[in-house]
């Protein structure tokens, strides 16, 4: 998952969509789903290049209509064993509610601090919601940063998901 502000290039990106949340690029590999970046107004839109391009974008766009929206993405993600487990749990948080990372670690039977780590390594943030995974006392971060946009657009989909 990766925050590039500073593009203005969909370059790479097999679609570039916009959301309420600002712009949003999706990289497949082989019609799986393998990168969902938060890129800055700027960048240029980038209608799907391809068929499984498309049903991504379908499929976030209707999440941002629905928060209950259930995605159904094949995946391709690179990660060590300990991070994909991570990242199954939090495919299992369901829209609208929340978990500590102490409570899935627990759950994991593993350290805050390790399930940190591994939400901050999800390459596919939304579809895999590792924004659903909170502090015991505030929000705790998103994408490696504790304040700025980062934090601002973790609390936009909180928002979001519990408006819907």
């Amino acid at each position: 998952m990766r925050r590039r502000e500073n593009s203005t290039q969909a370059k790479g990106y097999d679609a570039v969509i916009s959301t309420p949340v600002g712009r949003i690029g999706v990289i497949l590999e082989n019609d799986a789903l393998v990168d969902v970046s938060f890129l800055g107004e700027t960048t240029a839109l980038h209608a799907p290049r391809t068929t499984a391009a498309k049903k991504v974008c379908r499929q976030l766009q209707a999440y941002f209509t629905n928060p209950n929206a259930s995605f159904c993405i094949p995946l391709a993600l690179s990660g060590t064993a300990f991070q994909q487990r991570v990242w199954r749990a939090l495919q299992r948080i369901p829209a609208g509610r929340t978990l500590s990372y102490g409570v899935l670690a627990k759950k994991l039977d593993t350290s805050a601090r390790a399930v940190g780590n591994a939400c901050r390594a999800n390459p596919v943030p939304i579809v895999i919601p590792c924004h659903r995974v909170v502090a015991a006392n505030g929000a705790g971060g998103f994408m490696g940063k504790r304040s700025g946009s980062a934090l601002r657009l973790k609390h936009r989909l909180l928002e979001h998901e519990h408006a819907g």
